[in-house]
């Protein structure tokens, strides 16, 4: 199964900088990601806490889909508790159509605390009332009219306005990180999974666990989970050496852990040890060289078996330049480790270093052929009886 390359972009913005500005390096990390060959982009949605300012996955995406090409958006995702399902299904199915068929549904409960409390919602009903909503939504993408009423939304015949551009419809994604919800949701659907804290030890232990529910369920239901649409997600920045790749993460990995932290406390950095360096130790990502990274995959690899995605988690941990340096060593180096693109080149270099003797002995027999067939057709005309020229008349000339 070849591995697909992506981003899960929250994103991560300081407070000092230009919002506007910030969008926009988002957008041109878009067509950055698309010329070096990334497959796929997940934008989340977030509306408080002070870094994570794009508030509509689907605005970006219908900006970003209009400057790329080939590369493909998820939402990453929409948070289902703070829409009527109606709406969301109807918005998706639109941008279905502008990207056509470039677009993929990313769901989730809703991740900061903040959000939820400044539309009135406790943040424990999360995520009851995303399953609630995502069912109805899978059930107007395929066609079926809705009427129902919960504590929170009412639809009365409800259908969406339009078909989905993709048939049936656009990929659907659950994200799981440590808990069981979203394993037990993608099994009841067969839906995909996006495991966003793959590297975080907590997440990362929890893989198996969960892909394991998802299984179950979906075995359950007369379903079955597919691998190649199991992402996971994890935070590296790569430099030619990893004495630079620390430089460059100097930039902005403290301000990053600190947001993380006052959102909810869950990085302890021990009083004296540099926090970049105790992030990679513990194995929460990576800070070092293109072989760094395929380490870290190579060990998801080792905990999960087969998975389709490895999406970075997008970050700015380093300055602009440095950060579009990192994906450019990613593109070049990593992404052939596992697709095996240089595999025939390799093999072929192998072979001509184990004949190098008797191809060398080739060219050379080759090469003294044609000097000795030269050699004999000079000495030919040199003998040869030369022919005769008239004494006169026009052939003389």
């Amino acid at each position: 199964m070849p591995l697909r390359h992506g981003i899960f972009l929250p994103p991560f913005h300081p407070m000092d900088e230009n919002p506007a500005a910030c969008i926009d390096r988002d957008l041109e990390l878009m067509q950055w990601l698309d010329r070096l060959g990334f497959h796929e982009a997940w934008i989340g949605e977030h509306h408080s806490a002070g870094w994570e300012i794009i508030s509509s996955p689907e605005l970006f995406i219908a900006v970003a889909a209009e400057r790329t090409r080939s590369l493909r958006f998820g939402t990453g995702v929409i948070s289902l508790p703070y829409h009527n399902p109606l709406m969301v299904a109807n918005r998706i199915i639109q941008l279905d159509h502008h990207t056509r068929g470039r677009v993929m549904f990313g769901a989730g409960p809703g991740l900061l605390a903040s959000d939820a409390l400044m539309l009135g919602i406790d943040p424990s009903t999360q995520r009851d009332r995303m399953a609630e909503a995502l069912d109805v939504i899978l059930r107007l993408f395929r066609g079926e009219i809705v009427t129902e009423k919960t504590d929170w939304y009412t639809l009365v015949n409800a259908r969406a306005h339009i078909p989905p551009y993709t048939k049936p419809h656009p990929e659907v994604a659950v994200v799981s990180a440590v808990t069981p919800s979203g394993g037990r949701l993608a099994g009841r659907y067969g839906l995909s999974m996006i495991c966003v804290a793959a590297t975080n030890p907590f997440g990362f232990d929890a893989l198996g666990a969960n892909w394991q529910i998802a299984n179950e369920v979906a075995a359950e239901r007369g379903l079955a989970m597919d691998p190649a649409q199991l992402r996971l997600v994890g935070p590296l920045h790569i430099a030619a050496t990893r004495a630079e790749a620390y430089a460059n993460a100097r930039f902005g990995f403290e301000r990053y852990l600190n947001y993380l932290n006052n959102n909810q406390p869950r990085f302890k950095v021990p009083a004296g040890k540099d926090p970049a360096e105790w992030f990679v130790e513990s194995k929460f990502g990576v800070i070092g060289t293109p072989d760094d990274a395929i380490a870290m995959i190579e060990r998801l690899y080792a905990k999960q078996g087969a998975f389709g995605a490895f999406l970075h988690q997008a970050h700015n941990w380093a300055d602009w330049e440095q950060t579009k340096h990192s994906y450019e060593l990613y593109a070049r180096y990593v992404m052939p480790h596992f697709s095996g693109d240089n595999r025939a080149r390799i093999e072929s270099f192998d072979w001509c270093t184990e004949h190098l003797d008797e191809l060398a002995e080739k060219r050379s027999s080759a090469a003294r052929a044609m000097f000795d067939k030269h050699e004999a057709e000079q000495k030919a005309k040199q003998t040869a009886t030369p022919t005769a020229r008239p004494a006169k008349g026009k052939e003389a000339f």
